[in-house]
């Protein structure tokens, strides 16, 4: 009968004939740390995972899974699942998650990987040149993180949580697969903003893996909850001043891409309209991360104690784990669990109605208060202010004075940031700040030294061109090249840059590879395209019809580029 044959286990068969599906990225060993293996990852985030294997690939469809994956002996396999185990004599992985995820958070990697206990429930999984690094970075430090975060929103539910350090190639930062949280190994030297993008994948196991947004269109329900609970956590852990750094660094980057968006760009929504056909991942932009983080303190700051609304956000995860949401879910529990707001009509406060924040184009309508990190912040603010002030021979005597190389990373992303803004400045300005500054940023790490280059890349400076190409010729990663060739590509600079692309695509993943040669042919007139060296698509395994995977921002073109925002979100 047709209702029973409704309910009979059935199988479907995929074999997969290409390798440009968007959501599996394929890596010869030259695209590795060591240079040892072939190495693969994938990212299902947004909808790229339809491509990996047959799905319901929208976050309002939540299920469990299986998996039996084959490998080569030395091919090290994980996936973001709470069981694993392995088969030597079949040389065969078995997965298994218990709890429901949506589609993109099903996760594969595989590749020289080995691991390193971290604390008790984490370890770190890295290829072996990078081992010791990633451990000593982290060790005891996840536990801490993990622990604080059950304080504030109760019991960690997916029983280990892991890192896997990825090659350059991982085209975004951080990853929060269940279990088994992606990071690009780039990200290593930069010991602050690696704590912050942790912690953010930590929050995020609350927040958009047990609680996730039901439609695209909300995603600031994950990033905005999960931003307030990374701060939450380093407040708690670090302090406010730090945390109140970490924030005016990135809000100060959400008023730059607001200036350049203009206040009525309709993705400054929280809740943005996906129009059909439009990938979603189009709309994550710091309005998703830092207008909804915004909204979410404003929440609290009604319950007058932070406490009180991490209670509320207890009950919520606990409401609705392995559930999705929209807005409404929240903003109607926020209103029950506060009984006396609701009596207040706090949802309809003039100029702060919940629906204005949600709908409303522009700036966030209320923003926190950051006076707890004036010790951190005044300084850089005062740095800036002398580097503009007149005249110059005092200006730099006086800078001299000051000792930045004991300042956070933060500060001086911060400060690099502020004269970034004030980009070209007078040749004379830059000459002084490259005989201040230029050596000893030059030490530093990526996040600072790439913000220095393009200081040096906006103002043609050419004495510094040097470390640009030096610092282009050992990166690999999107985060590290693609502002930096947005710059170059702008002005006077576009044949330096030719060079220095020519000399280094071949160690570039072909996505990135085409991405970078987009836009460098902008301006070379219609239809012009430039060409790689000869061979170099075919040894990668790409056709030249081969169509790159360009995520969002990193799309030429676009009305917002990397080189504007400043920010690894």
């Amino acid at each position: 009968p047709p209702e029973l044959l409704a309910h009979q286990p059935f199988q479907v068969i995929l074999r997969y004939t290409s390798i440009d599906a968007p959501a599996v990225w394929w890596l010869g060993p030259e695209l590795t740390y060591g240079h040892a293996k072939p190495f693969v990852f994938t990212q299902g985030h947004s909808v790229c995972n339809r491509s990996f294997f047959p799905c319901f690939d929208t976050p309002a469809v939540k299920c469990t899974y299986s998996a039996v994956v084959k490998a080569p002996t030395g091919v090290q396999v994980l996936m973001s699942a709470t069981r694993s185990s392995f088969s030597e004599e079949e040389g065969v992985y078995h997965f298994h998650m218990e709890h429901p995820v949506p589609a993109y958070l099903v996760a594969l990697v595989a590749g020289d990987l080995q691991p390193a206990d971290i604390g008790p429930r984490s370890r770190v999984w890295a290829e072996p040149c990078l081992l010791s690094t990633a451990t000593s970075k982290l060790s005891g430090m996840v536990e801490q993180w993990l622990t604080t975060a059950e304080r504030l929103y109760g019991p960690y539910m997916w029983g280990r949580y892991d890192i896997v350090f990825l090659p350059p190639s991982f085209p975004i930062v951080a990853m929060e697969n269940p279990c088994l949280t992606f990071i690009i190994s780039s990200i290593l030297e930069s010991d602050e903003f690696l704590v912050i993008d942790v912690i953010h994948e930590v929050a995020h196991s609350w927040f958009g893996n047990a609680v996730t947004n039901a439609t695209w269109e909300e995603m600031w329900l994950s990033e905005g909850l999960a931003t307030y609970a990374q701060r939450r956590i380093t407040t708690e852990t670090y302090g406010a001043a730090f945390t109140c750094l970490e924030t005016a660094f990135r809000l100060d980057a959400l008023h730059r891409q607001m200036k350049l968006l203009g206040e009525d760009s309709p993705v400054s929504k929280l809740q943005a309209k996906l129009e059909p056909g439009v990938n979603p991942s189009h709309l994550m932009n710091l309005f998703t991360y830092e207008k909804g983080y915004c909204f979410v303190h404003y929440l609290s700051q009604l319950c007058g104690d932070p406490q009180h609304f991490d209670g509320f956000l207890r009950a919520y995860v606990e409401k609705y784990k392995f559930s999705s949401v929209v807005a409404q879910d929240l903003l109607d529990s926020f209103l029950s669990f506060f009984p006396e707001l609701r009596e207040q009509s706090v949802d309809c406060r003039a100029g702060l109605e919940f629906e204005r924040w949600l709908n409303a184009t522009g700036p966030p309508l209320a923003e926190p208060d950051l006076s707890q990190g004036s010790s951190l912040t005044r300084p850089v603010e005062a740095l800036f202010q002398l580097w503009t002030a007149e005249p110059l021979d005092q200006v730099a005597a006086t800078a001299s004075a000051i000792d930045i190389s004991k300042w956070r990373t933060f500060q001086t992303a911060l400060f690099l940031d502020r004269l970034l803004d004030g980009s070209p400045l007078p040749q004379e300005v830059v000459t002084s700040l490259s005989q201040c500054y230029s050596s000893l940023l030059d030490s530093m790490n990526a996040e600072i030294r790439i913000r220095w280059l393009q200081l040096v890349v906006r103002n043609d400076y050419y004495p510094d061109l040097h470390r640009v190409r030096r610092f282009l010729e050992s990166q690999m990663s999107r985060m590290y090249t693609i502002p930096l060739y947005e710059d170059l590509s702008t002005g006077a600079l576009k044949p330096f840059a030719l060079e220095v692309f020519y000399q280094t695509q071949g160690r570039l993943h072909p996505n990135l590879r085409r991405t970078i040669q987009q836009i460098l042919s902008q301006g070379l007139g219609p239809g012009v395209e430039l060409a790689a060296e000869p061979g170099a698509e075919r040894d990668a395994g790409m056709g030249a019809d081969t169509p790159a995977l360009l995520l969002g921002d990193e799309a030429p073109g676009t009305a917002l580029s990397l080189r504007d925002v400043n920010v690894s979100a």
